[in-house]
């Protein structure tokens, strides 16, 4: 008798600075172990942490086969860090899942039953959050932004939490840009994809990625899939020269009635400031499109592996 054939499920959980999530990870991923209809194998990625995250996640790969550490050279960046799992994942279907515990492996069974009913793409939705106040303003800023600027289709509040066919992965592993922002990517694959909502949890411990690393997610995000703020340039180029004009005859009309005394010096300092404000602008816009042709030209690497640890043995590349 053949046997059935079970699908496999490869997890990828970029890790960077996470050594008090990591043990509580790791029992909640062995608790759904039993309520997954697939063979589930575990590759953390360590994005250069500079805690013990590298030797517990070590540890776990000593105690479990079914677990592999990824050891990267220096800190990538976590998007760096998710394209290394994806690249380096096996399964028939890969979920990216973050290592803070603010996204519930509890989730992945549904998002695999999702799958097996046709889906690509199971993206989980974040119809809610415990996180405090100004990050959950910032989200829902950059998410009302995305929705009317990107070029692909909206998802909504969707994160890298994400169940991924190995037809999309490979669509993924394809593309060749460097700077990376992974759930554009997957929602510009197309394919079936749908959503499972959830409410998102506040970090229980440690500290999450900084405000600036987060305004520079959203800046590439918005960069990589939407030339709108290159109209926008336009648009406000335009606006602050119509502005210059307006002032210009303004102080003309109020000169010859008699109201300002005549100042040429005043009307040349007004129309150079917002000419100026102008081409600021505009050279600030392109040179962030500039910055992102210069790095894809330069041809590096997105990472570097600096070892990998798969059950009790350690393989060191260069």
């Amino acid at each position: 008798m053949v046997p059935a054939y079970v699908p496999t499920v490869s997890l990828v959980i970029p890790v960077y600075n996470e050594e008090s999530s990591l043990p509580e990870l790791r029992r909640r991923i062995d608790l759904i172990r039993d309520d997954l209809p697939a063979a589930l194998d575990v590759l953390l990625v360590n994005d250069g942490s500079a805690d013990d995250s590298l030797a517990i996640a070590t540890q776990w790969c000593e105690a479990d086969q079914s677990v592999t550490c990824i050891n990267l050279s220096r800190n990538f960046g976590e998007q760096a860090a998710i394209s290394a799992g994806l690249d380096n994942a096996t399964g028939d279907f890969v979920v990216m899942m973050p290592a803070d515990l603010q996204d519930p492996p509890e989730l992945i069974p549904v998002m695999f039953a999702a799958a097996m009913g046709g889906a690509d793409v199971v993206y989980t939705r974040r119809i809610g959050r415990d996180e405090g106040l100004i990050k959950r303003s910032l989200a829902t800023a950059f998410y009302s932004i995305m929705e009317r600027l990107a070029r692909t289709p909206y998802q909504g509040q969707a994160g890298d939490f994400k169940l991924l066919s190995r037809r999309v992965v490979d669509s993924i592993k394809a593309m060749p840009e460097r700077r990376r922002f992974v759930r554009g990517m997957v929602s510009f694959v197309g394919f079936e994809q749908v959503p499972v909502d959830y409410r998102r949890a506040d970090r229980a411990e440690g500290r999450g990625v900084s405000y600036v690393g987060l305004f520079k997610l959203a800046a590439e995000a918005i960069t990589a899939y939407s030339d709108v703020p290159l109209s926008l340039a336009t648009l406000i180029g335009s606006v602050i020269a119509f502005c210059a004009v307006v002032s210009a005859l303004t102080l003309a009309v109020l000169s010859l009635v008699g109201v300002l005394s005549p100042s040429l010096l005043l009307l040349i300092l007004i129309v150079v400031a917002l000419l100026g404000g102008i081409q600021l602008i505009a050279i600030g816009i392109l040179g962030t499109y500039v910055a992102r042709v210069h790095e894809q030209t330069l041809g590096r690497p997105l990472y570097l592996i600096g070892s990998v640890v798969t059950g009790a043995d350690e393989d060191s590349n260069a």
